[in-house]
C-alpha cells in the first residue's frame, strides 16, 4: 500500500468526524448522565432484589410474585400529568424539569434506604412494600428523567440521544446490581443498598449544570375542574386521532413479552445452576456489558444506514431469538462459556433494541405532552411481559422447568415482529410519529398524523 493510500483524505476525515461528533454534543451527553440514574432503581427492585430472595430462601413463586413492584412504573402514565404541569413551590424556580429531577431524585435515594433496612425472610410483606415504594419513586423519577431527555434532544440527535441514554441505563444497572452484589457478600444487603443510592446523583447534578431544556413548553395554567381534566386526558386524546394509534399501541403491548418474561427469571436460573454472586457479577459486566455497548453502536450504525423502520424490525428479531440461547444454556448446565455466549448475544441484542426502538417511542411524543405520552408508551411497553411475570412466571418455570420455559418466551416475540413488520408495509410507522420527531416543532405534518422525514426515514 502507498503512502498516500494509507493517509486519509480531508473528505474521509471529515466524514468520520461528522459521524463522531453528535456523541459530543451537549444534549446527547447530558442524556448519557440522566440515563445512569434511570437505570438503577430498576436494578434495586429487578435482578439484585431476585438474588437477595433467593439466597434468604423465599420461593420460586414468591420471588417472581415481586415483578409486580414493576406494575408501578406501568401505571406512571396516571401521575405523568402532573410532572407536565404542576409547578412545584420553591424548587420551581429552578425550572418545571430541573426541579422534578430534585425533587424525584430525592424520593428514590429516600425509598431505597428504606428497602435497605428490610429482612424478607422476617417479614415479606413488608419488603414488598418497600419495592413498591422503590417502584413509586422510580417510576416518577423517569417520568422526569425521559421527558428531559426528549426535550433537550433535537430530532436529528434522537438515534444518538437514544444510545447515549441506553448507555447510561445500561451502566447505571448494570453498576448498581454489581455493586450490590459485592458488596453484599462483603458487608451485608443493608450496607450495599445505601452505597447504591448514589446512583441518583448524576441525573440530578445534569439538570442543575445543563439547565432547562429550550424546547420545553411551559404550561398553562390551570384555572377550573374542566381545565385539570384536560390537562389529564388531552395527551391520551391527541395520541388516539392518529391514524392507527390503536396499532401502534398494541405493538408497544406485544413487543417486548419474551423478552420481559425472560429476564427475571434469569436470575433464578443462574442460581439454581450453582453461580456464585462473583461469577454472574464477572460475567455480566465482563461480557454482557461490554457487549450491550456494541449493540448500542452497532444500533446506530444501523439507524443512520438503514433507517429506522428496518433497523427496528432486524432489533425485534435479534431480541426473539436471544431468549432462545438461554433455552440451550439451561440444558448445557453450568457453564462459564455458555453463559458469556447467552449473556453477550442477549445484550448485544438488548443495546440494538435499545437504541432503535427508543428512537422511535421518544418520535412519538407531541412535545405539549412529552411526559404525559412518554410515560405511557414506555409504561405500555412492558406491561403484558410484567403481569405474566409476576402471575405466572415462577409457577411455569415449577411447572414444565427452564428450558420448556425459555422456549415459550421465544415464541412470545413473535407477535410483536410480525405485527411491526405488518406496520411497516401499510405505512402506519411513519403516520405515528409527533412532533418530538419533527424538524421545527410547531410543523403541522406531526399535528396531523403525517410522517415526518426526519425521523420516519
Amino acid at each position: 500500500m502507498s503512502e498516500a493510500a494509507a493517509i486519509p483524505s480531508d473528505g474521509e476525515t471529515r466524514g468520520l468526524w461528522q459521524g463522531i461528533k453528535p456523541y459530543f454534543e451537549k444534549a446527547p451527553i447530558a442524556a448519557f448522565f440522566v440515563g445512569v440514574s434511570s437505570g438503577f432503581p430498576y436494578a434495586m427492585i429487578g435482578a439484585t432484589l431476585t438474588t437477595r430472595l433467593a439466597q434468604d430462601g423465599i420461593t420460586k413463586s414468591t420471588v417472581t410474585t415481586f415483578a409486580l413492584a414493576f406494575l408501578v412504573y406501568n401505571l406512571k402514565f396516571l401521575w405523568a400529568w402532573i410532572v407536565d404541569g404542576v409547578r412545584l413551590p420553591i424548587l420551581g424556580r429552578l425550572g418545571q424539569r430541573v426541579s422534578w429531577l430534585i425533587l424525584s431524585g430525592l424520593m428514590v435515594m429516600a425509598a431505597v434506604a428504606n428497602l435497605a433496612f428490610q429482612d424478607p425472610s422476617a417479614n415479606i410483606y413488608q419488603t414488598a412494600i418497600a419495592a413498591i415504594l422503590v417502584g413509586v419513586a422510580g417510576a416518577t423519577f423517569d417520568i422526569v428523567i425521559d421527558a428531559y431527555r426528549i426535550e433537550l434532544l433535537e430530532p436529528r440527535q434522537l438515534g444518538v440521544g437514544s444510545g447515549m441514554s441506553q448507555y447510561g441505563w445500561r451502566i447505571g444497572s448494570v453498576a448498581a446490581g454489581a455493586l450490590a452484589l459485592v458488596l453484599a457478600a462483603r458487608v451485608g444487603w443493608e450496607m450495599a443498598y445505601l452505597a447504591c443510592a448514589i446512583f441518583a446523583l448524576p441525573a440530578m447534578l445534569t439538570g442543575l449544570i445543563v439547565g432547562e431544556p429550550k424546547r420545553h413548553k411551559e404550561p398553562t395554567a390551570r384555572k377550573g375542574m374542566s381545565e385539570a381534566v384536560t390537562a389529564i386526558w388531552g395527551p391520551f386524546a391527541e395520541f388516539f386521532k392518529r391514524r392507527g394509534a390503536m396499532l401502534v399501541l398494541l405493538f408497544i403491548l406485544l413487543h417486548k413479552i419474551g423478552d420481559t418474561l425472560g429476564q427475571l427469571v434469569l436470575r433464578l436460573l443462574l442460581d439454581d445452576m450453582g453461580y456464585t454472586n462473583d461469577e454472574i457479577a464477572i460475567w455480566d459486566v465482563g461480557v454482557g456489558f461490554w457487549a450491550y455497548l456494541i449493540g448500542i453502536f452497532v444500533g446506530g450504525v444501523l439507524y443512520a444506514k438503514i433507517g429506522m423502520k428496518r433497523s427496528v424490525l432486524i432489533s425485534l428479531i435479534l431480541m426473539g431469538v436471544s431468549n432462545a440461547t438461554f433455552a440451550f444454556l439451561a440444558m448445557s448446565g453450568h457453564t462459564n462459556i455458555g453463559l458469556a455466549a447467552c449473556i453477550g448475544f442477549e445484550n448485544f441484542a438488548s443495546g440494538i433494541g435499545g437504541v432503535v426502538v427508543v428512537a422511535y417511542f421518544s418520535a412519538l411524543c407531541n412535545l405539549q405532552f412529552t411526559a404525559s405520552q412518554y410515560a405511557l408508551i414506555s409504561a405500555a411497553a412492558s406491561v403484558v411481559g410484567r403481569v405474566l411475570t409476576g402471575t405466572t412466571a415462577g409457577a411455569i418455570v415449577e411447572s414444565v422447568g427452564y428450558v420448556n420455559f425459555y422456549w415459550l418466551t421465544t415464541v412470545a416475540a413473535l407477535p410483536g415482529i410480525i405485527l411491526f413488520w405488518l406496520m411497516m408495509r401499510s405505512g402506519l410507522v411513519d403516520s405515528s410519529i409527533g412532533t418530538a420527531g419533527v424538524e421545527g416543532q410547531g410543523d403541522a405534518r406531526a399535528e396531523d398524523g403525517e410522517a415526518s422525514p426526519a425521523a420516519a426515514r
